[in-house]
C-alpha cells in the first residue's frame, strides 16, 4: 500500500516500465524505437565500470531491469515495509545492495566505491528539488540521472531563457547537467494515480559548469581545489537566487543588495545587455559572466 506522506505512486503499468527501461538503456529491447518518436538507444555495455543508484526502489518495479545490466545496483528505500521484498530479491541477484534510509542523507561517493554513477528514481513530487540539490553535490561522480517527476517540474528543468518556465531551478539544473525532457507518462500508469501527469527527464553530466571558470586561477592542492570549487559554485548559485528573487523585476533592482545600480548597469553594458534586463532572459553562461564582473568590481556593496 502506498503511503501518502511519502508521496508514493508506484509505476504499475508494464508498458510504461518498458518504455522507461528502453529510454535509460537497460532493456534488452533498447534498440527498438522509443515511445513512438522513432528514436533508438543502444543498450548499455555489460562490462562498463558504472554502478546504479536507485532512489526509492519500492516493490522493485524497475530494480530488476537495472539489475539485468549486470552492474552493481544500490537500492535506496526509506519505507521499511519494502525492505523484506528487496532483500529477498538480493538473494537472487548478488549485484543488488539494499540500502535502508533517506537519499538526502546518503553519501553517494562512499556508496559508489570508486565507480562512476548512474541514477534512476521515481521521485516523490514534494521533495524533487532537495533530491536534485543533493545529487548535484556529487556531480563529479555522476554521468546520468534519470528521474520520473511531475511534468510541470520537468518542463522547468529543461526550460530555455525567455520562456515562462525558466527560473532558478532551470539554471541550477543546466549549470550541472544537460537536461532532456524524454516523454510524458499518464496518471493511470501509476498506482495510486497522482493528481498530475509525470514525465521522464534525463540529466546528462557535465553541464555548463564544465565550460565556466568561477573560482580563483591560483594553483591549489587537490583537496583545497575541490573545496574552492564547491565554494565558487555556492557563491554563483546564491547570486542566481538573488537574480531571480523577484522574477518580474530587473537585475538592477534584484541585485541592489550586492551592487549599486550604476555598477550593475555598467556590467550589463559590458556584456552588451540592456540596462532593464531580467534574469529570466539570460542563459547560464551570461549569468556567470555577470557574476564574475560584479565580483571583480571594487565597491560592489551599496
Amino acid at each position: 500500500m502506498a503511503r501518502q506522506r511519502l508521496g508514493q505512486h508506484f509505476l504499475a503499468d508494464l508498458h510504461w516500465r518498458e518504455e522507461i527501461a528502453r529510454a535509460i538503456r537497460v532493456s534488452p529491447h533498447s534498440l527498438a524505437p522509443l515511445a513512438g518518436d522513432g528514436r533508438s538507444q543502444a543498450p548499455l555495455s555489460r562490462d562498463d565500470q558504472h554502478c546504479w543508484i536507485e532512489i526509492g526502489s519500492g516493490h522493485g518495479e524497475m530494480t530488476q531491469r537495472l539489475l539485468a545490466t549486470g552492474a552493481p545496483v544500490h537500492a535506496i528505500e526509506l519505507d521499511p515495509a519494502f525492505l523484506p521484498g528487496l532483500r529477498h530479491l538480493a538473494k537472487q541477484f548478488p549485484n543488488l545492495n539494499v540500502v535502508p534510509g533517506d537519499i538526502l542523507k546518503t553519501d553517494i561517493a562512499a556508496m559508489a566505491g570508486g565507480r562512476r554513477v548512474r541514477v534512476y528514481g521515481n521521485l516523490p513530487y514534494y521533495i524533487t528539488s532537495p533530491i536534485l540539490h543533493h545529487l548535484f553535490t556529487f556531480a563529479g561522480l555522476i554521468d546520468e540521472i534519470h528521474v520520473v517527476i511531475q511534468t510541470e517540474v520537468a518542463l522547468r528543468l529543461a526550460a530555455q531563457p525567455g520562456t515562462r518556465d525558466y527560473g532558478y531551478l532551470s539554471v541550477l539544473t543546466q549549470f550541472y547537467t544537460r537536461p532532456e525532457f524524454v516523454f510524458e507518462i499518464p496518471r493511470d500508469a501509476f498506482n495510486p494515480p497522482p493528481e498530475v501527469t509525470s514525465a521522464l527527464v534525463t540529466l546528462r553530466l557535465p553541464g555548463e559548469r564544465a565550460k565556466l571558470s568561477l573560482g580563483s586561477s591560483a594553483p591549489l592542492a587537490a583537496g583545497k581545489q575541490a573545496h574552492a570549487s564547491r565554494d565558487a559554485d555556492s557563491r554563483f548559485l546564491d547570486f542566481v537566487k538573488l537574480c531571480f528573487s523577484q522574477k518580474r523585476k530587473t537585475l538592477v533592482n534584484n541585485l541592489r543588495s550586492l551592487a549599486k545600480p550604476d555598477r550593475t548597469r555598467e556590467a550589463l553594458a559590458a556584456l552588451e545587455l540592456r540596462p532593464d534586463a531580467r534574469a529570466e532572459q539570460l542563459p547560464v553562461a551570461q549569468l556567470a559572466a555577470l557574476h564574475s564582473l560584479l565580483s571583480a568590481l571594487p565597491d560592489s556593496a551599496p
